[in-house]
């Protein structure tokens, strides 16, 4: 499985030039010959400084009042590399590899309570043999002075004051990445390995995968097929023919037969070289189809979840309307029976108030003579009767 890496470098004023042009790639030619210029277009920047790195460090201290004793000695600010092998980012494909960068820079905002406004620049560089990113910030550490007041203080001996400040870095990265669900180790601290801490260089140099692969591949094995004895005999002052035929030829048919065997097993350490690069091949094949079927899983579910909302908030208004609608057809059952009952009563009134005799007769005159029912869902079902009527003639 790939490393979760992180490293630390701590910059005076004057480095401060250098590493801007050659994070920010403002060099014509580079002495690293990994830098494929082809690709550069392809680096992008989480942040970009507004000026130079020596003008952007003046211009933070200023903006926030940072304390602190500055000399030409002093480390001003500090640089994280943080990246894995090539293989990893080759897995995880695009998408991921931007979201591996962008969940460490979040990482380093929080660290220490550092806050993103401290940072000065983030470069991520896909020009090179595997991708990284170059991180630098200012050490401010959140203190107090004499009279109790907080205050930022610009201070890299204090922000890396623990003797295993590196470890604890190491620990937390590995940790904050493998939460964001990257699948990653830990590397072996170097009190395990007894290893020196590497610096940059080395770091590249260990980490450039594929010229390593070529520098193994141009390797031969200069085995002679055969011995040349005269020359041995030419050194020989005493030409004794059991020596010879005892010591010299004997070894010399065993050396025959190494050089043969040898021969052998360079061809079958070729044949299961071509074995491995086929393999190999085949590998990063499947790993770029899982990160693609991970990548459509990730769209279903996302699709999913679109959907569930969707339809939940549907039928929230869907049932929203249905209660009005119920309500309505409620009140007007209520003004239809209120209807039915005036309509009795006005007829009643009416017969008593001008001696018609008695209500029943008087609707049944009244619908006879006006072709119309009192009643209106009689009148209703009539009227669309005589629109069929109507239709089949």
């Amino acid at each position: 499985m790939s490393y979760a890496i992180i490293r630390n470098v701590k910059y005076k004023r004057d480095n401060l030039k250098g590493i801007y042009r050659h994070n920010e790639r403002k060099n014509y030619n580079y002495s690293n010959k990994n830098i494929d210029k082809e690709k550069t277009y392809l680096n992008y920047s989480l942040k970009q400084p507004m000026y130079s790195y020596e003008k952007e460090f003046d211009r933070l201290r200023k903006e926030y009042d940072l304390k602190g004793q500055i000399k030409t000695v002093s480390n001003i600010a500090c640089e994280y590399i943080i990246t894995s092998d090539k293989d990893f980012f080759d897995k995880i494909g695009e998408e991921e590899t931007k979201r591996y960068f962008k969940t460490a820079y979040k990482f380093v905002s929080e660290y220490k309570n550092l806050s993103e406004k401290y940072i000065m620049s983030a470069q991520v560089h896909m020009d090179e043999e595997s991708p990284h990113m170059h991180l630098v910030f200012l050490p401010v550490v959140h203190t107090t002075d004499k009279k109790g007041n907080n205050i930022d203080k610009l201070a890299c001996s204090e922000f890396w004051r623990e003797k295993d400040s590196y470890r604890q870095l190491q620990n937390a990265f590995y940790e904050y990445m493998v939460s964001h669900n990257f699948e990653l180790e830990r590397g072996l601290p170097k009190q395990e390995t007894n290893r020196k801490h590497i610096d940059l260089a080395e770091y590249k140099e260990l980490t450039n995968f594929e010229n390593t692969k070529k520098l193994v591949e141009s390797i031969t094995y200069d085995i002679p097929e055969e011995t040349d004895i005269k020359d041995l005999k030419k050194f020989m002052f005493n030409k004794n023919e059991k020596i010879l035929n005892d010591v010299i030829k004997p070894k010399e048919e065993i050396i025959k037969e190494l050089a043969i065997e040898n021969k052998s097993l360079k061809k079958e350490l070729s044949k299961q070289s071509k074995i491995v690069n086929e393999a190999t091949k085949y590998q990063k094949e499947r790993d770029s189809i899982i990160a693609d079927n991970r990548a459509l899983h990730n769209k279903v579910d996302n699709l999913e979840n679109e959907y569930k909302k969707k339809s939940s908030t549907l039928e929230w208004e869907y049932e929203n309307k249905y209660n009005k609608l119920e309500k309505e057809n409620n009140r007007l059952y209520k003004i239809i029976d209120r209807f039915y009952t005036a309509i009795e009563k006005f007829i009643e009134w009416i017969c008593n108030k001008f001696n018609f005799g008695e209500s029943k007769e008087l609707i049944r005159n009244f619908e006879k003579e006006t072709n119309t029912f009192i009643d209106p869902v009689k009148q209703i079902t009539k009227e669309e009767r005589e629109k069929e009527w109507d239709r089949e003639l």
